[in-house]
Protein backbone atom coordinates (compact mmCIF):
# COMPACT_ATOMS: atom_id res chain seq x y z
CA UNK A 1 0.00 0.00 0.00
CA UNK A 2 1.01 3.63 -0.91
CA UNK A 3 2.00 5.57 2.51
CA UNK A 4 3.24 8.95 2.37
CA UNK A 5 4.99 11.90 5.42
CA UNK A 6 4.63 15.16 5.54
CA UNK A 7 7.91 17.04 6.44
CA UNK A 8 8.87 20.37 6.67
CA UNK A 9 12.31 22.02 6.19
CA UNK A 10 14.03 25.93 5.81
CA UNK A 11 14.25 24.66 1.81
CA UNK A 12 12.37 22.39 -0.36
CA UNK A 13 15.99 20.06 -0.70
CA UNK A 14 16.06 20.29 2.88
CA UNK A 15 12.55 19.14 4.13
CA UNK A 16 13.11 16.17 1.04
CA UNK A 17 16.88 15.27 2.92
CA UNK A 18 14.95 15.23 6.16
CA UNK A 19 12.16 12.86 4.87
CA UNK A 20 14.64 10.51 3.52
CA UNK A 21 16.64 10.53 6.66
CA UNK A 22 13.49 9.58 8.56
CA UNK A 23 12.46 6.60 5.92
CA UNK A 24 16.05 5.32 5.73
CA UNK A 25 15.55 5.70 1.88
CA UNK A 26 17.18 6.91 -1.58
CA UNK A 27 15.79 9.87 -3.83
CA UNK A 28 15.25 7.00 -6.59
CA UNK A 29 12.46 5.26 -3.82
CA UNK A 30 10.00 8.04 -3.20
CA UNK A 31 7.78 10.55 -4.92
CA UNK A 32 7.81 14.05 -3.50
CA UNK A 33 5.26 16.68 -3.66
CA UNK A 34 5.83 20.04 -2.63
CA UNK A 35 2.91 21.04 -0.11
CA UNK A 36 4.36 24.62 0.92
CA UNK A 37 7.24 26.70 -0.35
CA UNK A 38 9.27 28.07 1.86
CA UNK A 39 9.03 31.98 2.76
CA UNK A 40 11.59 34.29 4.40
CA UNK A 41 10.37 36.84 7.02
CA UNK A 42 11.88 39.27 9.07
CA UNK A 43 13.58 38.67 12.21
CA UNK A 44 11.36 35.44 11.87
CA UNK A 45 7.92 37.51 11.79
CA UNK A 46 6.00 35.91 9.08
CA UNK A 47 8.47 33.41 7.65
CA UNK A 48 7.38 29.57 6.97
CA UNK A 49 9.51 26.79 6.16
CA UNK A 50 8.95 24.07 3.21
CA UNK A 51 6.67 21.18 3.47
CA UNK A 52 6.51 18.07 1.41
CA UNK A 53 5.02 14.71 0.85
CA UNK A 54 6.93 12.37 0.77
CA UNK A 55 5.57 9.12 -0.60
CA UNK A 56 6.79 5.34 -0.81
CA UNK A 57 5.84 2.12 -0.77
CA UNK A 58 4.11 -0.14 -3.93
CA UNK A 59 2.00 1.44 -6.31
CA UNK A 60 -1.74 0.06 -6.11
CA UNK A 61 -3.33 -0.97 -9.08
CA UNK A 62 -6.68 -0.23 -10.00
CA UNK A 63 -8.73 -3.29 -10.57
CA UNK A 64 -10.71 -3.93 -13.44
CA UNK A 65 -14.69 -3.05 -13.14
CA UNK A 66 -16.29 -6.27 -14.07
CA UNK A 67 -18.40 -6.56 -16.53
CA UNK A 68 -22.29 -7.23 -15.84
CA UNK A 69 -24.19 -9.14 -19.04
CA UNK A 70 -27.85 -7.75 -18.90
CA UNK A 71 -30.42 -10.19 -20.40
CA UNK A 72 -32.14 -8.55 -23.66
CA UNK A 73 -35.51 -6.71 -22.73
CA UNK A 74 -38.31 -8.20 -23.81
CA UNK A 75 -40.72 -6.19 -25.60
CA UNK A 76 -43.98 -6.01 -23.23
CA UNK A 77 -47.51 -5.67 -24.69
CA UNK A 78 -49.71 -2.56 -23.87
CA UNK A 79 -53.04 -2.96 -22.30
CA UNK A 80 -55.70 -0.76 -21.53
CA UNK A 81 -55.13 0.38 -18.30
CA UNK A 82 -57.40 -0.06 -15.86
CA UNK A 83 -59.71 2.72 -13.77
CA UNK A 84 -59.64 2.63 -10.31
CA UNK A 85 -62.60 3.47 -8.21
CA UNK A 86 -62.28 5.16 -5.37
CA UNK A 87 -64.21 4.49 -2.23
CA UNK A 88 -66.23 7.59 -1.37
CA UNK A 89 -65.27 7.80 2.51
CA UNK A 90 -61.38 6.71 2.60
CA UNK A 91 -60.50 5.94 5.88
CA UNK A 92 -58.52 8.75 6.81
CA UNK A 93 -54.10 8.26 6.79
CA UNK A 94 -52.30 7.95 9.67
CA UNK A 95 -49.74 11.00 10.10
CA UNK A 96 -46.09 9.20 10.55
CA UNK A 97 -43.69 11.28 13.11
CA UNK A 98 -40.20 11.41 12.10
CA UNK A 99 -37.89 8.96 13.25
CA UNK A 100 -36.00 10.57 16.44
CA UNK A 101 -32.39 11.11 15.19
CA UNK A 102 -29.83 11.17 18.13
CA UNK A 103 -27.37 13.57 18.29
CA UNK A 104 -23.44 12.35 19.65
CA UNK A 105 -22.24 13.01 22.75
CA UNK A 106 -19.85 16.33 22.16
CA UNK A 107 -16.60 14.49 22.97
CA UNK A 108 -14.07 15.98 26.09
CA UNK A 109 -11.18 18.02 24.75
CA UNK A 110 -8.32 17.86 27.07
CA UNK A 111 -6.44 20.73 27.74
CA UNK A 112 -3.17 21.53 29.10
CA UNK A 113 -3.82 23.15 32.45
CA UNK A 114 -2.88 26.72 33.61
CA UNK A 115 -0.66 27.11 36.21
CA UNK A 116 -0.75 29.23 38.76
CA UNK A 117 1.37 32.24 38.78
CA UNK A 118 -0.56 34.57 41.63
CA UNK A 119 -0.66 38.42 41.35
CA UNK A 120 0.72 40.39 38.23
CA UNK A 121 3.85 42.43 39.13
CA UNK A 122 4.19 45.94 38.55
CA UNK A 123 7.98 46.57 39.11
CA UNK A 124 10.35 48.64 36.74
CA UNK A 125 11.37 45.71 34.17
CA UNK A 126 7.34 44.57 34.30
CA UNK A 127 6.58 48.10 33.07
CA UNK A 128 9.24 47.90 30.37
CA UNK A 129 7.84 44.59 29.19
CA UNK A 130 4.24 45.68 29.18
CA UNK A 131 6.09 49.02 26.92
CA UNK A 132 8.25 47.43 24.49
CA UNK A 133 5.07 44.40 23.87
CA UNK A 134 1.98 47.22 23.64
CA UNK A 135 4.24 48.89 21.07
CA UNK A 136 4.92 46.15 19.29
CA UNK A 137 1.55 44.83 19.32
CA UNK A 138 0.21 47.85 17.76
CA UNK A 139 2.01 47.55 15.10
CA UNK A 140 1.38 44.48 14.09
CA UNK A 141 -2.12 45.13 14.47
CA UNK A 142 -2.96 42.43 17.04
CA UNK A 143 -5.09 43.62 19.99
CA UNK A 144 -4.14 41.73 22.77
CA UNK A 145 -4.01 42.57 27.05
CA UNK A 146 -0.63 41.98 28.22
CA UNK A 147 -0.25 40.45 31.74
CA UNK A 148 3.34 39.67 33.27
CA UNK A 149 3.77 37.66 36.80
CA UNK A 150 7.11 36.64 38.15
CA UNK A 151 7.07 33.14 39.59
CA UNK A 152 10.32 33.06 40.76
CA UNK A 153 13.43 35.74 40.72
CA UNK A 154 14.94 36.65 37.79
CA UNK A 155 12.11 35.44 35.53
CA UNK A 156 9.23 37.35 34.09
CA UNK A 157 6.25 35.08 32.61
CA UNK A 158 4.05 37.51 30.24
CA UNK A 159 0.72 35.65 29.51
CA UNK A 160 -1.33 37.47 25.93
CA UNK A 161 -4.69 37.45 26.38
CA UNK A 162 -7.83 37.88 23.27
CA UNK A 163 -9.08 36.81 20.46
CA UNK A 164 -7.71 34.86 17.55
CA UNK A 165 -3.39 35.32 18.87
CA UNK A 166 -2.60 32.72 16.19
CA UNK A 167 -0.71 35.39 14.33
CA UNK A 168 1.24 35.81 17.17
CA UNK A 169 2.14 32.00 18.04
CA UNK A 170 2.96 31.59 14.25
CA UNK A 171 4.13 27.80 13.12
CA UNK A 172 5.05 25.73 15.75
CA UNK A 173 5.16 28.77 17.94
CA UNK A 174 8.25 30.43 15.35
CA UNK A 175 6.69 33.80 15.49
CA UNK A 176 5.96 33.78 19.45
CA UNK A 177 9.73 32.36 20.25
CA UNK A 178 10.86 35.86 18.31
CA UNK A 179 8.61 37.97 20.20
CA UNK A 180 9.91 36.85 23.32
CA UNK A 181 13.52 36.83 21.85
CA UNK A 182 13.06 40.93 20.93
CA UNK A 183 11.11 41.77 24.20
CA UNK A 184 14.16 39.71 26.30
CA UNK A 185 16.61 42.03 24.84
CA UNK A 186 15.12 45.37 24.78
CA UNK A 187 14.10 44.42 28.35
CA UNK A 188 18.10 43.58 29.20
CA UNK A 189 19.68 46.11 27.25
CA UNK A 190 19.57 48.81 30.48
CA UNK A 191 21.53 46.11 32.53
CA UNK A 192 20.17 43.55 35.14
CA UNK A 193 19.60 40.34 33.09
CA UNK A 194 16.36 38.71 33.54
CA UNK A 195 14.56 35.70 31.46
CA UNK A 196 11.27 36.88 29.83
CA UNK A 197 8.97 33.77 29.12
CA UNK A 198 5.97 34.27 26.69
CA UNK A 199 3.00 32.25 25.91
CA UNK A 200 -0.25 32.95 24.69
CA UNK A 201 -3.06 31.02 24.17
CA UNK A 202 -1.53 28.47 26.71
CA UNK A 203 0.51 27.33 23.64
CA UNK A 204 3.13 26.60 25.67
CA UNK A 205 2.09 23.92 27.72
CA UNK A 206 -0.11 22.34 24.66
CA UNK A 207 3.46 22.51 22.84
CA UNK A 208 5.03 20.51 25.60
CA UNK A 209 2.38 17.50 25.75
CA UNK A 210 2.29 17.34 21.67
CA UNK A 211 6.21 17.18 21.97
CA UNK A 212 6.04 14.29 25.11
CA UNK A 213 3.48 12.66 22.72
CA UNK A 214 6.05 12.52 19.61
CA UNK A 215 8.89 11.65 21.80
CA UNK A 216 7.08 8.34 23.10
CA UNK A 217 5.81 7.39 19.40
CA UNK A 218 9.49 8.02 18.34
CA UNK A 219 11.15 5.47 20.75
CA UNK A 220 8.36 3.13 19.74
CA UNK A 221 9.42 3.08 16.21
CA UNK A 222 12.95 3.36 17.01
CA UNK A 223 12.80 -0.02 19.37
CA UNK A 224 10.80 -1.36 16.83
CA UNK A 225 12.52 -1.08 14.40
CA UNK A 226 16.09 -0.98 15.74
CA UNK A 227 16.92 2.14 13.64
CA UNK A 228 17.40 5.83 14.76
CA UNK A 229 15.27 8.71 13.78
CA UNK A 230 16.27 12.14 13.63
CA UNK A 231 13.67 14.56 14.41
CA UNK A 232 13.03 18.29 12.66
CA UNK A 233 15.23 21.32 13.97
CA UNK A 234 13.21 22.24 17.47
CA UNK A 235 14.87 25.33 19.74
CA UNK A 236 16.62 24.40 22.92
CA UNK A 237 13.82 24.72 25.48
CA UNK A 238 12.00 21.77 22.70
CA UNK A 239 15.02 19.92 22.68
CA UNK A 240 14.95 19.72 26.55
CA UNK A 241 11.59 18.53 26.34
CA UNK A 242 12.08 15.79 24.00
CA UNK A 243 15.32 14.50 25.81
CA UNK A 244 13.75 14.48 29.57
CA UNK A 245 10.94 12.66 27.88
CA UNK A 246 12.99 9.73 27.08
CA UNK A 247 15.69 9.87 29.58
CA UNK A 248 14.36 7.05 31.28
CA UNK A 249 12.80 5.13 28.79
CA UNK A 250 14.12 1.70 28.10
CA UNK A 251 16.16 0.74 24.29
CA UNK A 252 16.75 4.55 23.55
CA UNK A 253 18.99 7.23 24.01
CA UNK A 254 18.92 11.12 23.07
CA UNK A 255 21.48 13.57 21.67
CA UNK A 256 21.34 16.47 19.66
CA UNK A 257 23.50 17.28 16.88
CA UNK A 258 23.87 20.34 14.42
CA UNK A 259 24.22 24.31 14.73
CA UNK A 260 20.94 26.58 15.52
CA UNK A 261 18.48 27.06 14.53
CA UNK A 262 19.06 23.97 12.67
CA UNK A 263 20.28 21.53 15.45
CA UNK A 264 17.92 18.63 15.49
CA UNK A 265 17.31 16.15 18.49
CA UNK A 266 18.54 12.29 17.68
CA UNK A 267 17.07 9.45 19.17
CA UNK A 268 19.13 6.11 18.90
CA UNK A 269 18.65 2.42 19.43
CA UNK A 270 20.64 1.62 22.64
CA UNK A 271 20.22 -2.32 23.73
CA UNK A 272 22.08 -1.83 26.53
CA UNK A 273 19.69 0.68 28.33
CA UNK A 274 17.34 -1.49 29.84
Amino acid sequence: MRQFIDVTGKTEDEAIQNALVQLGMDRDDVSVEILERAKSGFLGLGSSPAKVRVSYGPEEEEEPAPVVKTAPVKEKRTEKPVKKVEPKNPPAKKEEKPAKVEKPAPQKVETAPVADLGDEVNDEKAQAIRKFLAGLLEQMEVPAEIHVYLPEKGRYKVILEGNNLGALIGRRGETLDAIQQLTSYSVNRTGGRVRVQLDAENYRAKREQSLEHLAKKVAAKVIKYRRSVTLEPMNAYERHVIHTALQDEPGVTTYSTGVDPNRRVIVAYDRDKK
